[in-house]
């Protein structure tokens, strides 16, 4: 009797040490389609190595997916593994006088775009570079095969392992999204509102739908001085980031009655639609005064992929439960695609920007589009396999332009491992586009983190002075009507 208990014990905790990869994380190995997640963590203090290291024994190594790594066999498979830090935790010698400090954090991180990861590991590493730069004491890399979960996921993951820097015991503190409660009165007219909601979301979806599938058949983007050409998914990449104000955002969004995602997609917009009219050729200046003169083609066709967890992110909390007491938790790429067209115009009227922004995304909440684009990458996997699978996803991606997303960061200052952090900014690598835009809050500030091809966008920092100058433009035209 005790030998079949201790055959059962051993059956469980193999099951436990073994897990089976996500379709979306198979996706994610695949050549064409090898993406990787990077968060940039600027520090206002040194990092002490020692310290990071006791604190991820303590944290990160506790979850699964960090001290798992694939099966050699056939790479179908997470297994338990033993953990050696100072292969993920690298401390290169730098000087800390060294001029022109920031320019060799941007190549030290576009060099590791062109280095794969050693899949005999866990698939993670934290590079602390020791120094100074214009905006942060030491600057922190996380790089994270994108296999190993979705971006939300692995950033609340890494939120899980900070500290409110004031309280030094608490979790940050991060804004939820609370869904409207229902409106249900009762009678005719609630019902009528309810069968034509039914029937717009029908609709929608269906519209949604016939676009993606055209999209992976022939449905291409114009062709514009930002989108990258095929085999863009293999050049080395470039990340460049700037801080505006959330400030600023919040009365836009609260002057309009908007949210926060529809202001910064608008500002996205407008600094989009001057990038491009410059690049087209520059505005005509005629007595001193500057006209604008719009260098666009007629019609811009330029959407984004956004890439949604079909599944509800799991809360900082549940994390730091799962990571200190071992509790289990939801994990795993469960992806769907958006695909979200961009407006490319000069407006006259700055808020236009964000109005259209705005009727976007509203049609796009009424829309079963990620639910569907993901249940149709599902049923295509198990049918036709990983190849199959890949090459439409590939596809979708290449016909389009860009790559957008967005994230709630914490209300209060935090401290990673007590090292106090400046700035949060994510991003990703490795997909077919050659520009990547991130919008990343923190306390009241807002980063905007950009990915770029430069061979494609060689003036990133261009194309970041033309977001910071929509959003004044933006605010601006708040203050007057006020």
């Amino acid at each position: 009797m005790g030998e079949s208990d201790n055959n059962g014990k051993v059956s469980m905790e193999e099951e436990e040490e073994e897990q089976p990869l996500s379709p979306a994380a198979r996706l994610f190995h695949s050549p064409s389609f090898n993406c990787y997640i990077i968060a940039i963590l600027g520090c206002n203090t040194k990092f002490k190595p020692d310290v990071i290291k006791s604190g991820l024994e303590q944290t990160l190594l506790k979850h699964p997916r960090f001290s798992s790594k694939l099966v050699a066999d056939d790479g179908q498979r997470w297994t338990k593994t033993i953990v050696d830090l100072e292969d993920h935790v690298i401390v290169p010698d730098l000087d800390p006088n060294i001029d022109f400090a920031d320019q060799l954090v941007e190549d030290y991180i576009s060099e590791l775009t062109t280095k794969p990861m050693d899949l005999s590991k866990p698939l993670w590493e934290l590079h602390l570079l020791n120094i100074k730069t214009s905006d942060a004491e030491a600057v922190g890399v996380f790089r994270i095969h994108h296999s190993m979960g979705d971006g939300a996921s692995l950033i609340s993951l890494l939120l899980a392992c900070t500290r409110k820097t004031l309280d030094p015991e608490a979790l940050p503190s991060v804004p939820e999204y609370k869904q409207a409660g229902s409106t249900n009165s009762g009678g005719f007219w609630w019902f009528l509102l309810a069968f034509w909601s039914v029937l717009r979301l029908i609709w929608n979806t269906l519209v949604d739908m016939l676009l993606f599938g055209a999209t992976v058949m022939f449905m291409k983007d114009t062709k514009t001085p930002i989108k990258g050409a095929p085999g863009v998914e293999h050049n080395i990449k470039k990340f460049v980031h700037r801080t505006i104000s959330l400030d600023d955002i919040k009365l836009v969004k609260n002057a309009l009655n908007m949210t926060v995602n529809d202001v910064i997609l608008g500002v996205t917009q407008a600094g989009l639609s001057r990038y491009l009219n410059r690049r087209y050729g520059e505005a005509e200046i005629d007595g001193g005064e500057k006209h604008r003169k719009s260098n666009l083609p007629k019609s811009v066709r330029l959407r984004a992929t956004i890439l949604v967890n079909v599944r509800p992110t799991v809360g900082i909390q549940a994390l730091a439960n799962m990571m200190e007491k071992g509790s289990k938790t939801r994990w795993g790429n469960l992806i769907g695609y958006i695909l979200l067209p961009f407006t490319i115009a000069l407006q006259d009227d700055p808020l236009d920007y964000v109005r259209k922004a705005k009727a976007t995304i509203d049609r796009k909440k009424c829309s079963l589009e990620s639910i569907c684009t993901f249940s149709g990458a599902v049923l295509i996997l198990r049918t036709f396999g990983v190849k199959v699978a890949t090459v439409l996803t590939h596809k979708v991606l290449s016909n389009t332009t860009m790559a957008f997303s967005s994230m709630v960061g914490p209300l209060e200052e935090i401290s990673f491992y007590g090292h106090p952090l400046a700035y949060i900014a994510p991003s990703v690598y490795g997909h077919p586009h050659a520009l990547t835009i991130h919008f990343q809050s923190y306390v009241n500030k807002m980063t905007i983190a950009l990915a770029v091809d430069p061979n494609v966008i060689p003036d990133p920092y261009q194309l970041c002075d033309d977001l910071e100058e929509s959003l004044k433009l933006i605010h601006d035209a708040i203050l007057k009507k006020v």
